[in-house]
């Protein structure tokens, strides 16, 4: 279940970094509170997970599926570069997020 809460507090992180693009520098209250409120629920749900999986395993997860997820919806939304380079170095992010969870051991 950690593993879970975890997921989710990463998907709430992916959430607040895109917010800081559509707030403007938190310039517009509406997607300014909207990020303000996906930080807290993606802190509270992190907080929630290391009470079961080791604090640095789950910081290094939670980040990564933060950077995972904002760096495909900078190119989705944003028209970031594409390239191959920086697709595959996402994407050895993603081995790395799987590889902490294969090694954790039952946590």
């Amino acid at each position: 279940m950690s593993w879970f809460v975890l997921l989710v507090a990463g998907l709430f992180e992916i959430a607040w970094a895109i917010g800081l693009e559509y707030s403007e520098g938190l310039t517009k209250p509406l997607p300014t509170a909207g990020t303000a409120l996906a930080l807290v629920v993606s802190m509270v749900l992190l907080a929630q997970a290391v009470k079961d999986l080791p604090i640095g395993t789950a910081y290094a997860v939670w980040t990564g599926i933060g950077a995972v997820g904002t760096a495909t919806l900078g190119i989705a939304l944003f028209d970031e570069p594409a390239s191959i380079a920086r697709v595959s170095f996402i994407s050895v992010i993603v081995v790395g997020i799987v590889g902490l969870h294969l090694v954790s051991g039952g946590h």
